[in-house]
């Protein structure tokens, strides 16, 4: 070997990869850029990346891609126009309004549910999951407890007896459906603390004196991350449904607000004459959830450690 090879820096790739990293930081990159790799290699997940990163756009740039107004409309001139006509391209609705317009100004809506629902749901389910886990006994009985008796009834039916009892609006929904969504994640961090518990890690931080709170929230709740994201990933297009489920019953986001399940509900009535009123934003609906789950499929894989190590 050559002066200058034994001199010459490693490329970008090479420092990444490096099997003995000389920081945290260099280590930190390096498990991201393997991540990466994984999840690209998945041409599905990257499609899926690429509807919600759209979506995130559309929702950013509404006011300005928006043609028309989302809640005026032209009863006289522009009511239920087929997609294509007089520059509707998606066509209007029963009160003249642009189909396209309210699709771009309810992305914002579906945003603002999905990410309170996840802000919400997934700290509570981490948080009574890893200490049911961890401390074991009665401790644990009693949240499992509470958490099976979440799980024994039906998200839905839950959410719409709790908006029913809190009242209509996109709040309330917020609510209702983050409360219902927390056990599926409660049982996961439960599942992944109850491994590590056990572990030398964990009986190492335990003897150097870390108190209980400090190794929950400190050592295994970080262990439990990577199966969080992936879970509630995943479970974001049947909160998608379940705010449009709630809207379609017009217990969600109230008229005349674009709520995409509001939509279908509204344009019910022409779905055999008028198909686009309702099949619109049942279609936007379709390729939201459908990017969720494949997003969700390739972080499961690129973050599940058997996965990425081969």
């Amino acid at each position: 070997m050559t002066a200058n090879e034994m001199t010459a820096k490693p490329t970008l790739r090479e420092w990444l990869l490096s099997d003995r990293p000389q920081s945290r930081r260099q280590a930190r990159l390096g498990r991201l850029y393997v991540i990466w790799r994984q999840f690209s290699a998945n041409r599905l997940a990257v499609l899926g990346l690429g509807i919600i990163i759209a979506l995130l756009l559309v929702a950013v740039f509404a006011d300005v891609l928006a043609p028309h107004s989302p809640i005026q409309g032209d009863l006289r001139g522009a009511r239920l126009l087929p997609p294509g006509s007089e520059g509707y391209l998606l066509g209007t609705d029963d009160q003249g309004r642009d189909i396209l317009s309210r699709l771009i100004h309810g992305s914002r809506l579906t945003l603002f549910v999905v990410v309170l629902v996840a802000i919400i749901a997934a700290p509570i389910g981490l948080i009574v999951g890893t200490v049911s886990g961890y401390a074991g006994g009665w401790v644990d009985g009693v949240l499992m407890r509470i958490t099976d008796i979440f799980l024994a009834f039906p998200k839905l039916v839950l959410a719409l007896a709790l908006v029913a009892a809190l009242g209509p609006g996109i709040e309330n929904a917020v609510l209702a459906i983050a409360i219902t969504s927390w056990p599926p994640y409660a049982r996961i961090a439960r599942a992944e603390t109850m491994t590590f518990r056990n572990s030398d890690y964990i009986s190492a931080v335990r003897l150097m004196g870390a108190s209980p709170m400090r190794i929950v929230f400190f050592h295994i709740m970080p262990l439990c991350i990577s199966s969080l994201i992936v879970r509630v990933t995943l479970d974001m297009a049947g909160i998608i449904l379940t705010a449009a489920g709630l809207g379609f019953l017009g217990l969600g986001a109230q008229p005349p607000l674009p709520e995409w399940g509001a939509m279908i509900a509204s344009g019910r009535r022409f779905i055999l004459d008028q198909w686009w009123v309702a099949g619109m934003p049942g279609f936007a609906i379709l390729i939201v959830s459908l990017g969720f789950n494949l997003l969700g499929d390739g972080l499961r894989d690129a973050l599940d450690p058997k996965e990425a190590g081969q």
